[in-house]
């Protein structure tokens, strides 16, 4: 059995979000955070030791000796008794905190291509079980502008250097791992959806309940004829005190260019304007520039992120470039 989930099984296992009832109020908790509430980065980041570092590199190394496939490791074949226990202790923060933890200091400078993208695979098979990113099957996905332009109807926007709006992927938790960082911009924006479901409460109570009634959402993957376009998704779901959100501020506008996908009512178009708005509030919106060595791991049901537009360096193998997973949490 793979260690990996499939396009298909990874989205039905994110999307089996369960639903009891509406909220009856504002929802609390740690994944309830604004700005304000981390006195520092030191709230969010942790820094591998020199120890860590060592534990890692041996990893790598027993991993390689092993002669399989990236794919075919398993968490047997990279093991890290030391940061087990903060792995687990990442794990837990992501999914029922705060929704978001960043690592810094893996020593991507001392390995080769190979040897990175080995280490990030068996990390995330340490976090929960990686998934393919797109209909092709795309394990590692790479972060990084191919050339492709915003305009096109059919492109990802990750593979362009474009403000990215504010969006959850199709998994309990994406990763990234910086490799280089941009010449300028390609600052990573993260809210917390349960902040910003407060705030529509709050502002707009007569609106609130729309964000439980299904979108539609842009596929942007199929050109062919008779392909599906678009899938019908609620942006929220609740159950259990828990709010799981999905949202997707451009692929739920860019629905609208189907000529079966009705035109947002005054009302729909509102509440995407004041949930984006609410999101990008210095107040609400954390910021945060991604370094090389860098791990970035976030929610998505609990964390909607974003990213600025940037320009790249000139010299080739200099442009900004990140490693991204897509990981399930067994529940």
């Amino acid at each position: 059995m793979p260690e990996y989930f499939s396009y298909a099984e990874q989205t039905a296992h994110y999307f089996s979000r369960p639903h009891a009832a509406l909220p009856t109020g504002p929802i609390p908790g740690a994944g309830a955070w604004k700005v304000t509430d981390f006195v520092s980065e030191d709230a969010w980041r942790f820094r591998l030791s020199p120890r860590h570092i060592d534990e890692l590199e041996a990893a790598v190394a027993i991993a390689r000796r092993t002669g399989k496939p990236s794919t075919d490791l398993t968490v047997n074949d990279f093991p890290l008794p030391t940061l087990a226990r903060e792995i687990a202790r990442w794990r837990e923060e992501i999914d029922n905190a705060r929704g978001f933890q960043v690592v810094s200091g893996f020593p991507i400078q001392n390995w080769s291509r190979e040897e990175t993208e080995i280490f990030f695979w068996c990390l995330g098979l340490h976090m929960g079980r990686p998934g393919a990113q797109n209909p092709e099957g795309d394990l590692l996905g790479e972060v990084r502008d191919t050339g492709q332009q915003e305009s096109n109807p059919y492109v990802r926007l990750y593979r362009t250097r474009s403000e990215i709006a504010f969006h959850c992927d199709a998994a309990d938790v994406v990763g990234l791992l910086c490799i280089r960082s941009a010449k300028e911009g390609g600052v990573s924006r993260i809210a917390s959806s349960v902040t910003i479901y407060n705030a529509v409460r709050a502002r707009r109570p007569d609106l609130a309940d729309r964000l439980f009634e299904p979108f539609a959402l842009d596929i942007r993957e199929a050109s062919r004829d008779g392909a599906l376009r678009h899938i019908a998704i609620p942006p929220c779901r609740f159950s259990g005190q828990r709010l799981q959100t999905f949202y997707h501020s451009d692929y739920f506008r860019s629905a609208q260019r189907h000529s079966d996908v009705p035109p947002f009512s005054q009302d729909e178009q509102t509440l995407l304007d004041l949930y984006e708005e609410i999101a990008s509030d210095p107040e609400v919106r954390l910021e945060m520039p991604l370094e090389p060595g860098d791990i970035q791991w976030l929610s998505n049901h609990s964390i909607v992120h974003a990213r600025t537009g940037y320009e790249d360096h000139s010299g080739e193998g200099e442009n900004r470039e990140l490693l991204r997973l897509w990981l399930s949490l067994e529940r």
